[in-house]
């Protein structure tokens, strides 16, 4: 095994790792976004991806899903936690919150999105797509570093690389919706179906394309987006630290079992 933990993200967690190490993975789906940094982290082997490369070259709906969720089960990853920036879409998911998915709602298109797709069919049950124990570690993590965060939200996922409309994030508050992303799906799917258990943790960066009644809240642009998620990463790397630290050795969640009576004919 060369890593018990991987990471998902952004280019800021390099400086978290003792002695790391880069190497290059080939996978049945092709290179994955980037080389992977192995090293260790609070004790444990830990994996580092950036999902969008190291120059964040690579665009939400063109990032190598498959390949980057079988590259880190190839290396023996059983947890994942993946951070992403992601827009509000309601009042109370202010920026630089911290958010811990529960459910995401689906609306990219064109992604390839599951590893059954040839010599046998398998239909996982999503219903709880993120882990719950790592939820729950996260939320304990956040309650000791004193960091603003939410212990569940739905995330939409959109294809982008564009923002919303005014009339598509009004649309998406009105379903109930949480938060907004681009990157979340398939990725969480994928993990699930690896029987990896997986932790999206969302840092909000700003109010989408406004709220309604608000007119002092304005539309997202790309560089506000830029600009808090680079004020808020130390607080993310303090984050992610703790939780790897307080992951316990054995996992008690279903996550591992996900294909239990899902595969079928054989």
């Amino acid at each position: 095994m060369d890593a018990e933990i991987g990471i998902i993200g952004g280019s800021g967690f390099y400086s978290l790792f003792e002695n790391p190490k880069k190497v290059d993975v080939e996978t049945k789906y092709g290179k994955p976004s980037d080389s992977i940094t192995l090293g260790s982290m609070c004790g444990k082997k830990v994996a580092f991806l950036p999902r969008h490369g190291s120059r964040h070259s690579i665009p939400p709906h063109k990032v190598p899903y498959r390949a980057n969720i079988d590259a880190m089960a190839n290396l023996g990853v059983k947890r994942i936690l993946a951070t992403n920036a992601i827009g509000s879409l309601k009042e109370e998911y202010a920026p630089r919150d911290f958010v811990f998915f529960d459910q995401y709602v689906n609306l990219t298109n064109g992604r390839a999105d599951t590893f059954f797709d040839e010599d046998k069919v398998a239909h996982i049950s999503a219903a709880e797509p993120y882990c719950p124990e790592l939820r729950g570690v996260a939320s304990e993590a956040s309650d000791r570093l004193g960091i603003r965060h939410h212990d569940a939200g739905t995330i939409v996922v959109i294809n982008g690389p564009r923002f919303s409309t005014k009339a598509e994030s009004r649309f998406f508050s009105a379903q109930g919706f949480d938060v907004i992303g681009m990157t979340q799906y398939p990725e969480a799917t994928l993990a699930r179906e690896r029987e990896i258990c997986y932790l999206g943790i969302g840092m909000v960066t700003d109010y989408d394309a406004g709220l309604d009644g608000k007119s002092e809240i304005k539309a997202v642009t790309a560089g506000e987006v830029a600009e808090v998620f680079a004020g808020n990463i130390e607080n993310a790397k303090r984050l992610v630290s703790c939780i790897i630290g307080d992951i316990p050795a054995a996992n008690k969640c279903s996550c591992q079992n996900a294909l239990l009576g899902a595969v079928m004919g054989h």
